[in-house]
């Protein structure tokens, strides 16, 4: 179709006249309404950009003589970032003769990887940096799944050994 007619039709239509592919022989246009398309791809930009994940590198900072308390909650709160996403990175901070002693620091962090098998792999192994132990530990994305309800059900319907149990017949 010559471009006079195809931009006398657009107008009559109150609609706009493309050009898609000005390289190609004959060029191709398209008659559309251009505002909408503009508005359309800034919509699908966005959308785009919201479901994009931030994936942000969180750290958790341990000593060598921590006690278990504290070390469940650190724990606990490593676990947390990894399930929401995060990047962890944990840090043994070795102070004075502390220093001397970096099989204290490489327990700890084994404990950790073992504590968090199920949700974490480890991205960067425990190197020495300074006075610091650093591992980097990243969500697992084939974590193991957790137990059914289905399963629950039968582990509570289990009678304890010893007891009497009557069937009735309705």
């Amino acid at each position: 179709m010559p471009t006079r007619e195809a931009l006398t039709l657009a107008r009559s239509l109150d609609l706009d006249l493309v050009e898609i592919a000005p390289t190609a022989q004959p060029p191709v246009a398209r008659i559309m309404d251009y505002g909408k398309f503009k508005f359309d791809e800034a919509q699908k930009a966005k959308e785009s950009r919201r479901k994009t994940l931030n994936v942000g590198i969180k750290e958790m900072k341990y000593r060598p003589k921590i006690g278990n308390g504290d070390f469940d909650t650190k724990t606990r709160l490593v676990e947390k970032f990894l399930s929401e996403g995060h990047k962890v990175k944990v840090t043994i901070m070795f102070r004075g003769r502390e220093s001397a002693h970096p099989e204290l620091g490489k327990k700890i962090l084994d404990r950790i990887v073992e504590k968090l098998e199920d949700v974490a792999k480890v991205e960067s192994a425990p190197k020495i940096d300074g006075r610091n132990m650093i591992m980097v530990l990243g969500p697992d994305k084939k974590a193991k799944a957790k137990p059914t309800e289905s399963s629950k059900a039968v582990e509570d319907h289990v009678v304890p050994s010893g007891a009497e149990v009557s069937l009735e017949e309705g």
